[in-house]
């Protein structure tokens, strides 16, 4: 493994922890949302992460692997239903659907995706100066 596949993999990780933070303040954003484009209350996303092999070739034949976003896909648990029949979208026994969003665990996601975004950010700083020092050795 030289020093270029740490900037690859850590570049990686950074790209998809920056997705995962575009979704989670998407989901605060609608964390009341009761009608969408789609129709109902705005669906909880979240985003599906899965290992990559590098795309040279001698990486096939070690163990480095970068992170990648598989996919986005809609949390399936049911929404909130709450009464308040003087809402718009109160069907009609006064319960409102509410979005399956709890803030709370979406503050605790982006704590996490944050802090991995900054160890990943970690990683290239100290790479960087490794390379660095690596160069001063030469002169």
């Amino acid at each position: 493994m030289n020093i270029f596949n740490a900037f690859e993999i850590s570049a990686s990780g950074l790209a998809a922890q920056r997705q995962r933070l575009d979704v989670i303040s998407e989901n605060l954003a609608n964390a009341n949302t009761t009608r969408t484009p789609e129709g109902g209350p705005y669906r909880r996303k979240h985003v599906v992460l899965e290992t990559r092999p590098m795309d040279d070739f001698a990486s096939l034949l070690e163990t480095p692997q970068k992170v990648a976003v598989s996919e986005v896909v809609n949390d399936q648990q049911n929404f909130v239903e709450e009464y308040d029949p003087g809402h718009p979208d109160a069907d009609a026994n006064g319960m409102v659907k509410l979005p399956n969003v709890n803030p709370v665990q979406e503050m605790v996601s982006l704590t996490l995706a944050s802090r991995a975004f900054d160890a990943n950010v970690a990683v290239i700083r100290s790479a960087k100066t490794m390379a660095q020092k690596a160069l001063d050795i030469g002169r």
